[in-house]
């Protein structure tokens, strides 16, 4: 099967504006395409992940990938999908996101021997001079034709902005300097990006004669149509100090059943006949293949033994068994005991399992707070130092949340 039939197969092409030429040039390794991604923050998350998926596939049939980093965009900002304006950030600020994202981006993209290209679309868009791009760049947009894009449907409502306006623009114009700077012939997004590619190949043909393609990538949402990739604490990063592995690894294991062969065809690289025979899979068969789902993805983002780390944490705290030591964990300090004991409520708040002593007294109150796997509701259970030697307490809120306790210096006697 050729790569681009994999693309399909696999569920992830939503859009194309010509399907014959743009699987022709994948599938002989002939594209040199673009993906765009605004430092908005200082990690690239899962929203982010199926797009890098997608250009390490295409690389590895051959094809160059150019990931553009927003630096100017993002001094914009981006409406699509917005019900509100995005907070403005500083240069400062925007040049130390574009610098994580280059490291994390190194994970799934090889850099090396011009096999792909790092871009900062700030190296054009600031130089700019506004009379100038008015001339050149505004009498090839409709303003009629803008406004019915549906990247703009939803700030309508609540007033949208000149700047944010421009931002179809200014997408428009990266992939017209992209074309002519690296012969870049191709601009992949996400589906709710389309308006903003359309403007882009539109305005190649208009200013240069010349043909460029765009083809969409399907949204990652789960069987509710909600976009995947956020809990209730937020975004699940792929920087691991903002997502632990451990976290990242459960959020995968947590999937729902209907999602779970979806997410195994569109994001990881294990063959469609191994995918295919999960089809029949029910019961348990879908626990085992939920824990590869994380095991794979947990690997490309964090590495094999990160993986296997969060996998053995993962069994110790749900199916027995395993390796504690790589629960997420929190070390008790001298300064958390008094008088050489601890009880629950501190626990629960030093941890970071509770935000506060009331909240964590409703949590033991409510019945949602478990010690070692034992529903506690006594809220004056207190520990001594001792009850943490070795490798300590696992403390349990809720269904998902949990700790390993454990002594980091002797406490205070």
């Amino acid at each position: 099967m050729q790569v681009y039939d994999e693309l399909v197969a696999r569920g992830l092409i939503a859009q194309v504006t010509n399907e014959e030429e743009i699987k022709k040039m994948v599938n002989e390794g002939k594209a040199v395409f673009y993906i765009g991604f605004d430092p908005t923050a200082d990690s690239l998350h899962v929203g982010h992940f199926m797009a890098l998926c997608l250009m390490k596939r295409l690389q590895m049939a051959g094809n160059k990938p150019i990931a553009l980093i927003g630096g100017g965009t993002a001094m914009i900002g981006d409406p699509s999908g917005r019900t509100d304006m995005r907070q403005m950030m500083t240069v400062e600020t925007i040049q130390h996101n574009v610098d994580c994202f280059k490291k994390q981006m190194s994970r799934f993209i090889d850099f090396s021997e011009g096999k792909a290209l790092m871009v900062n679309n700030a190296d054009w868009l600031l130089d700019l001079n506004y009379v100038e791009l008015l001339r050149e760049v505004g009498p090839h947009f409709s303003v009629n034709r803008m406004l019915t894009a549906e990247c703009y449907k939803q700030r309508m409502e609540r007033g949208l902005s000149f700047l944010e306006f421009n931002y179809m623009i200014m997408q428009s114009y990266d992939f017209y300097e992209l074309f002519q700077r690296y012969g870049c012939n191709m601009q992949f997004g996400g589906d709710d990006q389309w308006s903003n590619m359309l403007g882009g190949t539109e305005l190649i043909r208009r200013k240069l004669g010349k043909d460029a393609h765009a083809m969409t990538i399907t949204l990652l949402l789960n069987s509710e149509g909600k976009k995947m990739g956020k809990t209730q604490s937020g975004a699940v990063w792929l920087d691991p100090d903002k997502t632990s592995p451990f976290d990242f690894f459960q959020y995968w294991r947590n999937v729902a059943d209907a999602d779970v062969l979806k997410c195994l065809r569109m994001l990881t690289f294990l063959p469609l006949e191994q995918i295919d025979e999960m089809d029949q899979w029910e019961g348990s068969q879908l626990n085992q293949a939920k824990e590869i789902l994380a095991f794979e993805l947990t690997k490309l983002v964090h590495g094999e033994e990160e993986a296997v780390k969060a996998r053995e944490a993962s069994k110790a705290l749900f199916a027995g068994g395993g390796d504690a030591t790589h629960m997420p964990s929190y070390g008790l300090k001298d300064e958390d005991f008094r008088d050489g004991t601890i009880d629950i409520l501190g626990v629960l708040t030093a941890s970071g399992l509770a935000s506060s002593r009331s909240e964590a007294r409703r949590n033991v109150e409510q019945g949602g707070v478990s010690v070692d796997g034992v529903q506690e509701k006594d809220v004056k259970r207190s520990f001594s130092a001792a009850d943490f030697a070795g490798d300590g307490i696992v403390f349990k809120r809720g269904k998902k949340n949990f700790m390993r306790v454990y002594l980091d210096t002797p406490a205070a006697e």
